[in-house]
């Protein structure tokens, strides 16, 4: 039987058991991203969700509230960044738990949440996810770094190159647009 995930912001203690974990699974995410992550969630910036299965870090998510990506800033869209879940614990509800209360979040602020995915095959759980969850793209095609690419432009593809998306996260939302 599913253990429940269990929500919390991420603490101090948590950057060297995060950073250790991905690293288990040969990823390269420093503990010093965790705590450049920690210090703005002090400071209201962002907001950092940590999940945990059995008492164990499975993954985490961070809600920017003014994001990097110049129409998200521009209309006021806090941007879902960062949606990472261990291996190990994937199919096991941890990226819903973590969608569902950093959409809960952003409610009570905008009536839309916007979040970027990658490109390459290395995103598509995350692509499939996004689109399940009513996710749909904002129209202004791909960018790298949060800058729209437009037409004839040579980029690299790489983890910078993101489609953003958008979806509507409360009821207020739908009274604005009827």
């Amino acid at each position: 039987m599913n253990q429940p995930v269990t929500l919390r912001s991420l603490r101090a203690t948590d950057a060297p058991i995060i950073a250790r974990a991905f690293a288990e699974q040969g990823w390269n995410k420093l503990a010093t991203q965790y705590m450049a992550y920690l210090s703005q969630q002090a400071t209201g910036e962002r907001d950092v969700l940590v999940a945990e299965l059995e008492e164990e870090f499975a993954g985490y998510v961070t809600i920017v509230w003014a994001s990097d990506y110049l129409p998200f800033r521009a209309a006021g869209i806090p941007e879902i960044v960062d949606l990472n879940v261990l291996l190990k614990h994937r199919r096991r509800g941890v990226a819903t738990a973590l969608l569902n209360e950093a959409e809960a979040r952003i409610a009570r602020r905008s009536p839309v949440a916007g979040i970027g995915v990658g490109l390459t095959a290395d995103y598509g759980a995350a692509q499939i996810l996004y689109a399940t969850r009513g996710y749909r793209p904002d129209g202004r095609g791909i960018a790298v770094c949060g800058i729209s690419v437009r037409h004839g432009d040579q980029v690299t593809v790489n983890d910078d190159l993101a489609l953003y998306l958008t979806k509507p996260v409360s009821d207020s939302f739908f009274s604005q647009v009827l």
